[in-house]
């Protein structure tokens, strides 16, 4: 479903601040496969999902999305391939618009757009239909702004938009880290229920080893723009998070200092 092949990117080259952020990555994603994504601050976690959203151009190599080469493509034409959730709630929705004309334009997403607007009645009922699975009683306040809900609440509805449209991949960009830990739960419990119910193939970026370690079937963990351990499987299960930190200092060959990540545990 995922190809990435000897990606490189960095930026500032040429001056002080240069800094290699992919450094020849490559990564083979089956469908289905929920990876969850690990590492320290700076070691390309992030800058790999802005690369396949195509947030940056890359320097080399290539992207393929489901045997379609979009390394080249601007983001806008890829966005009918990927769903993404950021880390700040307030991202991934408009907050002048009400819930149910938020999620008519995620349903529009990667279609070529009219002068028409409006939302049918069938449109509204499925709606209806796909907030009640939330349970936040958004069902409830279609007609609402969106810049009154709720951090967990616009997440939610987030989540939500990303998967209306099943995507190609779907990127999870540390997307419960700005909330409290009660809500993060509900946001992660629910990601897993599309994630299965859909049976998408997913990425998800955590500074909880926890998480990275009991949700999804596979496991990578990044150090300098590149993969230096990938695991699924039961071997995935039987890990714990001291086996992880142990893995990370075999492979790189220093301790794992990220202070988010050691208190996320």
């Amino acid at each position: 479903m995922l190809e990435i092949l000897n990606v490189s990117k960095t930026f500032n080259r040429g001056t002080i601040n240069e800094k290699k952020a992919l450094n020849k990555l490559s990564l083979h994603l089956n469908p289905g496969d929920f990876v969850t994504i690990i590492g320290g601050n700076g070691a390309g976690k992030s800058t790999m999902l802005n690369m396949i959203a195509g947030v940056y151009p890359i320097d080399g190599g290539r992207i393929i999305i489901d045997g379609v080469d979009i390394s080249r493509m601007p983001e806008y034409k890829r966005a009918k391939y990927i769903g993404r959730v950021f880390q700040d709630p307030m991202m991934g929705t408009s907050a002048g618009m009400q819930i149910d004309e938020n999620l008519a334009l995620a349903f529009r997403r990667g279609e070529s757009r009219g002068l028409s607007w409006g939302i049918k009645k069938t449109e509204k009922e499925k709606y209806k239909e796909i907030l009640s699975k939330l349970d936040l009683g958004l069902q409830t306040r279609m007609t609402s702004k969106v810049g009154l809900l709720s951090g967990g609440q616009r997440q939610a509805l987030t989540l939500l938009m990303a998967t209306l449209k099943k995507p190609k991949l779907l990127l999870l960009d540390e997307h419960t880290a700005a909330l409290d830990p009660k809500t993060a739960k509900r946001v992660l419990d629910l990601t897993e229920q599309i994630v299965d119910e859909q049976n998408l193939t997913a990425m998800m970026v955590t500074h909880n080893m926890k998480d990275a370690l009991n949700i999804g079937n596979r496991l990578i963990m990044m150090h300098s723009g590149r993969v230096i351990y990938d695991v699924g499987g039961e071997e995935k299960k039987k890990l714990k998070v001291e086996d992880l930190l142990r893995k990370f200092e075999e492979a790189s060959g220093g301790e794992f200092a990220n202070d988010r990540m050691m208190l996320a545990n």
